[in-house]
């Protein structure tokens, strides 16, 4: 049933109590059969919801059952490393308890510590630091006395640097020590790509290997519902026919039905004969709009940067950036494009940093490539840029009239 609360800047938002309260059960449940206390990965495509839910939703969810919930947003604070920032939502959680830091003060050997930080600063918690994190999750479950969660949206985001790499690894420790000896960890992870979801827990080298990874539900009709009962200040009401095969043209993204309400409304002069009308072409102008706007971006490319984007594109999971395959791929891609500089490891390498600086490809420490926003591959495939590419041949069709040389 849908349901509205307060939303985190006044605002109502669309909430989903039950699908909160049924994965919270499922992430505390304890069972030998069970592998969702080695962790939790969820998958779902960028503004869809998933942040609102996980923060409005699951987190009090997880709270009425008796955990308690730290959340970390890898996506806050794009420049900071991942590891730090994962550490520091750690040490706020800590500095709510002044009983715990003075345990983990006297831990070290610092008696009487001064909290206000002379004698025991939270600095002193982290990776490599005095206080580890399986020291500092541990006393936080003890005071607790209930399992913590950490909730890590946009976890991908910790395999891109090696403290971020150290940090899933410490956090793995953690969970083993406070699942055997205390009152448990979970850790649920997030994530835009299920690819890049799936490098941190895939291979018995990363630190959750064999932790469940699942699609996280859509919004579907019910939010539709929702968001036409609440809409409510137009000159005509929306219905759910209309509003809810334009949702699923927009991905199922609600910023772009609220948008193209806001529209309307200060559209002084619409008539209630076309409300409806006018909402579909809104809706569907910002979708062709957003559209338009990657391709701006894709057509500014230097001829070679779009032949190693539109192979890591059309490649997906298995690109493999230098190979002697690769480069014909790149080789093809750049038929249309006369060049005087030769096509080397070096420049390609070149290109990928290029398009890492734009915000266009993403990259793990271990040197694993993907594309950042897999919205952007669909559009170049539907677009007919990646013809040609998934099999080594020529394309059919020219992809680089409005490029720069």
């Amino acid at each position: 049933m849908a349901t509205s609360t307060q939303g985190f800047e006044g605002g109502q938002i669309f909430n989903r109590t039950e699908l909160a309260t049924r994965l919270a059960k499922q992430v505390l449940h304890v069972s030998p059969t069970s592998a969702s206390s080695s962790g939790l990965f969820l998958a779902a495509p960028r503004r869809t919801g998933k942040t609102t839910f996980m923060r409005a939703d699951f987190a009090p969810a997880l709270e009425s059952q008796g955990a308690r919930v730290i959340y970390v947003d890898l996506w806050a604070d794009r420049k900071a490393d991942a590891g730090e920032v994962i550490v520091a939502a750690i040490r706020a959680e800590l500095a709510k308890s002044e009983f715990t830091l003075t345990r983990l003060a006297k831990s070290i050997g610092i008696a009487g510590a001064k909290l206000g930080g002379v004698d025991f600063s939270l600095d002193r918690i982290g990776l490599g630091r005095d206080v580890s994190l399986v020291q500092a999750l541990a006393a936080l479950s003890d005071e607790a006395k209930g399992p913590i969660v950490l909730i890590i949206d946009e976890a991908q985001q910790a395999i891109t640097t090696q403290q971020g790499n150290d940090a899933m690894f410490s956090l793995k420790a953690a969970r083993d020590d406070l699942n055997a000896a205390h009152f448990g960890l979970r850790v649920v992870c997030t994530g835009s790509n299920r690819d890049k979801l799936a490098m941190l827990r895939a291979s018995k080298d990363q630190a959750f290997f064999g932790a469940p990874l699942i699609d996280f539900p859509p919004l579907g009709e019910d939010y539709v519902k929702w968001f036409c009962d609440n809409t409510t200040d137009l000159p005509a009401k929306l219905t759910v026919e209309l509003v809810a095969p334009l949702f699923r043209q927009a991905g199922n993204r609600p910023e772009i039905l609220g948008s193209a309400a806001d529209q309307l409304r200060f559209d002084l002069s619409l008539k209630l004969e076309d409300v409806e009308r006018r909402f579909a072409e809104v809706v569907e102008g910002q979708i062709a709009q957003a559209n338009d706007d990657l391709l701006d971006v894709f057509h500014s490319l230097t001829p070679i940067q779009s032949a190693v984007l539109r192979v890591l594109a059309a490649t997906g999971k298995g690109y493999a950036p230098f190979e002697s395959r690769t480069l014909e791929k790149y080789r093809t891609a750049l038929t249309d494009f006369p060049s005087d500089s030769e096509l080397s490891s070096a420049n390609v390498q070149q290109a990928l940093t290029a398009l890492q600086e734009k915000g266009l490809v993403w990259r793990a420490a271990r040197g694993v490539y993907a594309m950042e926003d897999d919205s952007l591959s669909d559009l170049l495939k539907r677009e007919g840029y990646l013809e040609g590419l998934d099999d080594g041949t020529e394309s059919t069709k020219p992809p680089t009239r409005r490029m720069r040389g």
